[in-house]
């Protein structure tokens, strides 16, 4: 039985230290964007990352959380752009050339349009790659045994809290940010 209890408190907390590190860093204003649509797109890529990050974990383990954020960043833009084309996307269309390995390549410079010597492309690269590195850290930090279904669980929160942290640093580039609505 997986204790989902722990599970939302990491990933809480997890959201809550991103979120603290990317506000310190100018990249959001202390508040998660969202939206249902965005939140709900990542079930369904979902399934297809994780088949292609679990692998690299090992090897690459900021890249297999971080990469989940340059996803967040496609599908905000998506949204904001023509979400009637986006959400009908696969999770391949988001590959690069060479597959998962340049796909943040591919979501920065083909997807986004971003230059790329570009300082804007290289904020975002650097954020993500500090958020994956924290996620990461965090992650070890829970001292779970690997290879256990506890561990499968903590890694799926953690890429759909980079996801999720990737779209709202795109959703800010873009213009969207809350306001308090007062009601007459």
């Amino acid at each position: 039985m997986i204790d989902t209890i722990f599970l939302d408190k990491y990933e809480d907390n997890l959201t809550q230290e991103l979120l603290k590190l990317c506000t310190n860093y100018k990249m959001l204003d202390g508040t998660l964007l969202s939206t249902d649509d965005i939140d709900d797109q990542w079930k369904e890529l979902a399934p297809e990352y994780m088949a292609d990050a679990v692998p690299q974990i090992a090897q690459y383990p900021t890249v297999s959380v971080a990469w989940a954020g340059y996803l967040g960043l496609a599908i905000a833009q998506g949204w904001d752009a023509n979400w009637e084309m986006c959400k009908n996307c696969g999770y391949k269309d988001f590959y690069g050339p060479r597959g998962f390995d340049d796909m943040d390549e591919h979501i920065l410079f083909t997807v986004l349009g971003l230059a790329p010597e570009s300082e804007e492309a290289r904020k975002i690269e650097d954020m993500l790659r500090r958020c994956g590195e924290k996620a990461v850290t965090l992650i070890r930090h829970e001292q779970i045994d690997p290879q256990t279904a506890m561990a499968f669980h903590v890694f799926a929160r953690t890429c759909r809290t980079m996801y999720r942290i990737g779209a709202a640093i795109e959703l800010r580039r873009l213009g969207y940010k809350f306001e308090k609505v007062y009601m007459s």
